[in-house]
C-alpha cells in the first residue's frame, strides 16, 4: 500500500528541516576551520559574540579640533558621529556605542579588542579633500646639494622667496612651488611625529605623505571635498579582472571634477607627471594619488591600482565615510570593562531556563503526551537560533547584547502561542466529531492563517524598532525578528508534520487518554453546529459523570447562534410536552 500524501509531506518537510539545519552548521564550520579573520585566526566561533555590555571592548575618545579654536557646534557634531557609526558599521563591528560628551569629544566604544583597521576607519577623522600633485618623490629625506654632498633633513634658507611669482591661475599652476615650499619639500620628514597636515589651510598648497610613509607629496589646493561624494564601493574591472575602486559625485562634485578631469588629462596627453594626478587625503595623509587616463563628465570615476579585495574595500569605505565637518585628534584610547558582565548574562540566562520550564509544565499539564511536540519544537527552535547566532557575528558581526538576550526569551511565549493555537485548533474539529488524522489537517488549515497573522505583526513591529529605536534596543528588535522568522519555519517544518505523523500511530491515532487527543476528555459529544448526538444510556456511574462532564464541555464550547438555536429547541420541546 503506497504511503499516504499527508505522510510523503511530512517526511519531506522533516527531510528539508534536516538540510537547512546541515547547511547552517556547514557554513559555520568553514568559518571555523578554513577561513581565516585579519589576525590569522578563525573567522568564526562556535559562540555567539557578546556585545559591549556583556563583554567589555575599547574606548576611543576623540576631541574636535576647530580652525579658530571656537567650540562647535551641535549640528557638526551630531553630524560627525553619524559619519564615524557608518564608519564602524562599515568594518563589521556591531552594537558599538558612539556618543558625545563636554560638547566637544566622541567616544566610540566598541566590543572586544578593536583591531587595527577598525581603529585606523575610527582615527582618521579629518576631512577629506581632492587635490592635484604639483610634485612627488620618494618617502626620502636626504638633499644632495650643489657640491654633490647628500645632506639629510636640510634646512630651509629663510631667504628663499615664498610668495608665488606670478599668481597662480588654478590648481596645477606650478607657480604654486615658491623656493622656499620646495626647499621645505625636500626637507620634510614623513617620519616626524612634529608633522601635522590636516592643519593645513584648504586654499594652500599641502606637503604631506601617504599612510605608509614611502611617497612624499606637494600637493596644490583644495578642488573637492568629501561632501561632494555620494557614494563609494570597490568592485572588479571586467575588462582586466583587477580590483577598483567605483566614485559616485554628486551634482556639484559631477561638474568640477570634470573640469578637473579635462585640465589633468591634457597633462597626461602631454606626458607631463606628476601634473596629471590627483591625491585623496583624508586626515592629511594621501590614500590614493591616481593618474587621470581619461576625461569623466558624467561624475563616475574609477580608480585603478595594486588593490586586493580588501584594500579596495577599505579605500572606499574611506573616501564613502571622509567627509567630516570637523577635525579630531585622538585623546585616548583604552580597554573597559563589561558594563554588565558575566553575572547579568547568567541571570539573564537562568530567567529564560526558568521561563522554558515553565513553558514545558503548562504544556505537559494540559496537553499531556502532545506537550512534548512543544518541548521539541523549542528545542529545535533553540539549536537553528544559536547557529544562527553564530554565522551572523562572522559574517555581519553581530554582537549578542542583553537586550538581546532579552528579545530571545520572549519569544519564548510567542513560540508556545504558535504551538497552542494549533493544538486548539485541533482539539476544536475532534469536538465536532472529526477522526483524529482529519483534525490535525483541518486544524493546519485553520490554525496557520491565524498564525502567519500574528506573525507578520510580530515582524513588522520588529522591524519598526529596530530602525527607530536607539541602539541599545536595537539588539531586542533584531533577535525579535530573527526568532519570529525561525519560529514561522519551525512551525512548517517540524510542528505540523511530526502531527501529521503522530497522528497515524496506534497511541495518538486512537486518542489515548495521555495523548492529550482523547476525543471523550475534550468532549466530542456534537457533530456539527447544533446537531448534538442522542447520549448513550449509562453503563455505569462513572460512564454516566463522564458523560455529564463531555456534555459540559461541549455546552461550554458553544457559539452564541448555537445556544441560542440549543434554547429554542428547548423551548419547542418543553412546548409540545405540555400539549
Amino acid at each position: 500500500m503506497a504511503t499516504s500524501t499527508p505522510v510523503r509531506h511530512a517526511w519531506r518537510a522533516l527531510t528539508g528541516l534536516i538540510v537547512v539545519t546541515a547547511v547552517l552548521f556547514g557554513i559555520n564550520a568553514l568559518g571555523a576551520f578554513v577561513f581565516k579573520d585579519a589576525d590569522g585566526g578563525p573567522a568564526s566561533s562556535w559562540l555567539p559574540e557578546l556585545a559591549l555590555d556583556l563583554q567589555g571592548g575599547t574606548q576611543i575618545i576623540l576631541e574636535a579640533q576647530t580652525e579658530d579654536g571656537a567650540a562647535p557646534s551641535t549640528e557638526q557634531m551630531d553630524q560627525a558621529v553619524t559619519i564615524i557609526r557608518q564608519r564602524v558599521d562599515a568594518s563589521g563591528v556591531g552594537e558599538a556605542h558612539i556618543t558625545t560628551q563636554a560638547g566637544n569629544q566622541i567616544v566610540v566604544q566598541v566590543p572586544g579588542e578593536a583591531d587595527e583597521d577598525t581603529r585606523n576607519r575610527i582615527e582618521a577623522s579629518a576631512q577629506l579633500q581632492l587635490r592635484a600633485v604639483l610634485a612627488t618623490t620618494a618617502g626620502t629625506n636626504t638633499y644632495i646639494g650643489e657640491d654633490g654632498n647628500e645632506t639629510p633633513y636640510p634646512t630651509p634658507d629663510p631667504t628663499l622667496n615664498a610668495v608665488p611669482t606670478p599668481e597662480p591661475t588654478g590648481a596645477s599652476d606650478l607657480a604654486w612651488v615658491t623656493e622656499a615650499l620646495y626647499a621645505e619639500f625636500l626637507a620634510y620628514d614623513c617620519a616626524s611625529t612634529e608633522n601635522d597636515p590636516a592643519s593645513q589651510p584648504a586654499s594652500e598648497p599641502l606637503i604631506t605623505c601617504d599612510a605608509e610613509g614611502a611617497g612624499k607629496y606637494l600637493l596644490g589646493p583644495v578642488e573637492i571635498t568629501g561632501e561632494s561624494i555620494d557614494d563609494a564601493s570597490n568592485g572588479v574591472n571586467s575588462q582586466n579582472g583587477q580590483w577598483v575602486v567605483n566614485i559616485v559625485f554628486d551634482s556639484e562634485g559631477t561638474e568640477t571634477f570634470g573640469e578637473i578631469s579635462q585640465r589633468l588629462y591634457a597633462f597626461t596627453q602631454a606626458g607631463t607627471t606628476p601634473q596629471n594626478q590627483f591625491a585623496f587625503v583624508l586626515d592629511g595623509a594621501v590614500l590614493s594619488a591616481p593618474t587621470m587616463n581619461a576625461v569623466i563628465l558624467d561624475g563616475k570615476p574609477q580608480i585603478s591600482g595594486s588593490f586586493d579585495q580588501d584594500s579596495s574595500k577599505v579605500l572606499a569605505d574611506q573616501l564613502k565615510y571622509g567627509a567630516l565637518p570637523l577635525s579630531f585628534e585622538v585623546q585616548s584610547s583604552n580597554s573597559i570593562s563589561a558594563t554588565l558582565g558575566s553575572q547579568q548574562l547568567q541571570i539573564g540566562l537562568i530567567a529564560g531556563l526558568i521561563g522554558l520550564a515553565l513553558v514545558a509544565i503548562y504544556s505537559l499539564v494540559v496537553y499531556r503526551a502532545l506537550g512534548f511536540v512543544i518541548i521539541a519544537s523549542l528545542g529545535v527552535m533553540a539549536v537553528l537560533t544559536y547557529i544562527t547566532l553564530c554565522i551572523l557575528a562572522w559574517r555581519m558581526g553581530f554582537r549578542l547584547s542583553l537586550a538581546g538576550v532579552a528579545g530571545l526569551i520572549v519569544t519564548i511565549g510567542f513560540t508556545a502561542d504558535s504551538f497552542i493555537v494549533y493544538f486548539e485548533r485541533i482539539r476544536d474539529e475532534l469536538r465536532d466529531g472529526k477522526s483524529i488524522t482529519s483534525a490535525v489537517e483541518d486544524g493546519w488549515g485553520r490554525a496557520k492563517r491565524t498564525i502567519y497573522i500574528s506573525k507578520s505583526i510580530n515582524i513588522l513591529a520588529a522591524v519598526v524598532l529596530y530602525i527607530l529605536a536607539d541602539a541599545t534596543v536595537k539588539g531586542f528588535a533584531f533577535t525579535l525578528g530573527l526568532t519570529t522568522a525561525i519560529d514561522i519555519l519551525i512551525f512548517i517544518l517540524f510542528t505540523h508534520p511530526v502531527l501529521q505523523l503522530l497522528a497515524r500511530t496506534r497511541f495518538f491515532g486512537s486518542g489515548h487518554p495521555l495523548s492529550g487527543l482523547d476525543p471523550d476528555a475534550l468532549g466530542a459529544v456534537y457533530r456539527g453546529r447544533a446537531q448534538f448526538r442522542t447520549p448513550v444510556a449509562a453503563a455505569s456511574k462513572g460512564s454516566a459523570a463522564r458523560s455529564s462532564k463531555a456534555r459540559g464541555e461541549a455546552q461550554r464550547r458553544q457559539t452564541i447562534a448555537e445556544r441560542k438555536l440549543a434554547q429554542q429547541d428547548d423551548s419547542r420541546r418543553t412546548t409540545e410536552g405540555d400539549d
